[in-house]
């Protein structure tokens, strides 16, 4: 590992610490709390501070453990020998970084604990152990069921109407709203869930060797990146599809509609990988482009649904 008393490669060694720690990737944790519970906002009109904070912060740990995990299993299959921005690999301690991600859920559960201690009610906690449990699944053993190309429905389920409803049951405490009117639910949910799911989806196109060396078969190794480039627009418009029906159908405000001021950042993305989908040192940073499209796409949905 370079050191500070090397100054020509410094900088170098700082970037890898911000890939590795990956500090705007935090935003996913985010968004799904902020948008369920925007939902229960707009049905209640009221905001429950306490529940929403706590499970802000619970979340960005469960998040950090479920990164940090990852790059521990990802270290065992010998998938990230060549990711220098591996947390495991900087570290050069498989072991601490285990321990620190066992550390970080610890603590973000005992957030959703405390808001089911507070509501006298299991609910909450119930759909984020299903979460976690799921999240697991995903690259730990013995399942890795993202080496055979789920990670993106995982994402999918656990990241959109999951969280969703933990965020708006934390709110409300009752799905009584939700049965009488579900398509606000539904439409939210399907948009932050495959918001979420491109940035996993978009992490695979620069990878491709690696992942098929490790015997991953994400759906780009299973479509290749032309045809995984050709289903983008497909994505992105089913997102904001949703939420026009939604508004169309008179179930949501107008103002929800204030998410397709992210509209530029969807097209950016659908052009950046169709003109560069074979070129990994190009495409690389296409997941950030959907982490963008992701925060500011789900930043206006809330605040369409509060307003």
């Amino acid at each position: 590992m370079t050191t500070l008393s090397d100054p020509s490669q410094a900088p170098n060694t700082s970037k890898l610490w911000f890939a590795a720690i990956k500090p705007p990737m935090y935003t996913v944790a985010v968004i799904p709390i902020w948008v369920g519970t925007a939902v229960a906002v707009a049905e209640t009109h009221r905001l429950e501070v306490r529940s929403f904070s706590t499970f802000l912060i619970s979340a960005i740990l469960i998040l950090a453990w479920l990164n940090l995990s990852n790059d521990v299993f990802d270290s065992d299959t010998g998938i990230d020998k060549n990711k220098a921005h591996s947390l495991v690999n900087l570290t050069g301690n498989r072991s601490l970084i285990f321990w620190m991600s066992n550390l970080f859920l610890a603590l973000g559960i005992a957030g959703i604990f405390a808001i089911a201690a507070w509501q006298r009610d299991l609910t909450v906690l119930e759909i984020v152990l299903a979460c976690c449990a799921l999240g697991y699944s995903y690259q730990g053993p013995p399942f890795r069921l993202g080496y055979h190309g789920l990670g993106e429905s995982i994402c999918f389920v656990t990241f959109g109407p999951m969280a969703l409803a933990a965020a708006y049951y934390s709110q409300t405490q009752s799905w009584a709203g939700l049965l009488a009117n579900p398509l606000p639910f539904v439409a939210t949910s399907t948009f932050v869930g495959l918001a979420t799911s491109l940035i996993l989806f978009c992490s695979h196109f620069h990878q491709v060797e690696d992942d098929l060396a490790a015997g991953k078969r994400s759906p780009i190794v299973r479509l290749g990146t032309e045809r995984g480039a050709k289903v983008l627009p497909w994505l992105s418009g089913t997102m904001f599809g949703a939420v026009a029906i939604a508004v169309i159908s008179g179930s949501v405000s107008p103002w929800t509609l204030l998410c397709l001021a992210s509209l530029p950042l969807a097209v950016q993305l659908v052009q950046h990988v169709g003109e560069n989908h074979d070129r990994p040192e190009l495409v690389s940073n296409c997941k950030f482009i959907a982490v963008n499209l992701h925060f500011a796409s789900g930043v206006l949905l809330g605040l369409g649904l509060v307003l």
